[in-house]
């Protein structure tokens, strides 16, 4: 149902897009600062990537203290590397903790700021119930991810496919593929630790590896995510590679050869990040997994043909070809605060607050880590408006005005 005249309009001091860890961050930062927030969540669950998009077995690539939000460490009894279900509960008992405010099932379809007003116009669709609802706010802050709409590649002849074809989206479990041959297009982490989860289930698994990639184990990540802090790139990166030949040794051998820049480089300027071994590369060095060293062509029935001409008949596809952005889709003012890729266009540290009071946060590619220093900074930003509003706004008494003129 469209918005009308009649519609009546929410008003808001901060309007947050996003109920993931990024938003439910600048959330409780704005609550600690005794700021009120509103969170606009399209599915019908807090962290839903998380929730409903990954699959069964996943656990988080870093250490828990380098996966905890602002001013809740996770708990000591907790598992060093937290499984999908626990992360899921610990952001429950997160935005619990903090009071957040959160409208679910409600799909932002425009924001646009109101210069005769001075405040942004907000426009979603309830999608419970399909009716639109308007917001107006002084502060919006975009939180809604990198990871938010499936991207599958264009092949020819894929609806050809006889089998099963699923985006990692969708991909829970083995269940279904046991015994089967499996083509696993993607070489991310996504599409790694699927193909081990494949692997070990018995399936014949092969994956693509079209691009370079560097491989990581958990252990060397977390050192380089620790020593970030301390230490300039170039330095990390040294000691990264080498630690990882020592481990794997020159996985060039073995179809996946490394990028010319190293791996934190990759993370902070580009789409793609390291992969976190789980046991793939094993599997790859024993040939339990083959890799596939080219894109996919074409698709005849089962028989898909690859560029370099080979052809290998499968019974089921799995597309881990990654996601895209959707918020140049809905963000109709923006001073090129948020790029085409709908990711921060700015460098760090300046990409995180853009102009008429709307800012970003975890749209920079520095994880976990990046998302709490944002929500401390809009937080911040955002708290120092409005206690600079109600002073200027503050009526003198008279006997301020006799001190001031004596």
């Amino acid at each position: 149902m469209a918005a009308t005249e009649d519609t009546p309009e929410h008003e808001e001091e901060v309007i947050i897009v996003g109920a993931g860890p990024s938003g439910l961050a600048v959330a409780a930062c704005l609550s600690l600062r005794g700021v009120r927030s509103l969170v606009l969540e399209r599915d019908d669950c807090i962290a839903s990537l998380w929730r409903h998009r990954t699959y069964d077995h996943v656990h988080l690539h870093l250490a828990k203290h380098h996966c905890a939000l602002p001013h809740a460490p996770h708990d000591a009894a907790a598992p060093t590397y937290l499984s999908r279900d626990d992360f899921v509960g610990y952001l429950d008992a997160y935005a619990d903790r903090f009071a957040v405010r959160s409208h679910l099932c409600r799909k932002v379809r425009t924001a646009c700021y109101d210069s005769t007003r001075g405040r942004w116009a907000v426009e979603a669709i309830d999608l419970s119930t399909g009716r639109t609802e308007r917001y107006s706010t002084w502060h919006l802050v975009v939180a809604a991810g990198e990871n938010d709409e499936k991207v599958v590649p264009e092949v020819l002849g894929l609806d050809t496919f006889p089998g099963k074809v699923v985006h990692a989206i969708d991909y829970k479990s083995v269940e279904g593929f046991k015994g089967k041959a499996i083509l696993v297009v993607g070489c991310g982490n996504s599409g790694m630790e699927i193909a081990y989860n494949l692997a070990v289930a018995g399936a014949v698994t092969s994956i693509v590896v079209r691009s370079e990639l560097h491989l990581v184990s958990k252990q060397i990540w977390n050192v380089a995510t620790t020593l970030y802090r301390y230490l300039p790139v170039w330095a990390i990166h040294k000691l990264v590679l080498l630690m990882c030949f020592v481990v794997f040794g020159d996985t060039a051998r073995y179809g996946l050869r490394r990028p010319a820049f190293g791996p934190l480089t990759m993370k902070l300027t580009t789409p793609g990040y390291p992969v976190v071994d789980v046991g793939t590369f094993a599997k790859i060095r024993s040939g339990e997994i083959h890799v596939v060293p080219a894109t996919l062509k074409s698709i005849r029935g089962s028989t898909v043909e690859f560029a370099d001409g080979k052809q290998h008949a499968f019974d089921a596809i799995v597309f881990a070809t990654g996601y895209r952005s959707t918020i140049k889709q809905w963000l109709k003012s923006d001073d090129s605060l948020i790029g085409d890729d709908g990711m921060a266009r700015r460098s760090y540290p300046e990409h995180w607050k853009g102009e008429n009071r709307l800012y970003c946060a975890g749209l920079v590619r520095r994880g976990m880590y990046g998302s709490c220093e944002d929500a401390e900074l809009i937080a911040g930003d955002i708290s120092r408006q409005q206690q600079q509003q109600r002073r200027s706004s503050k009526p003198h008494n008279e006997g301020d005005i006799g001190n001031g003129s004596a």
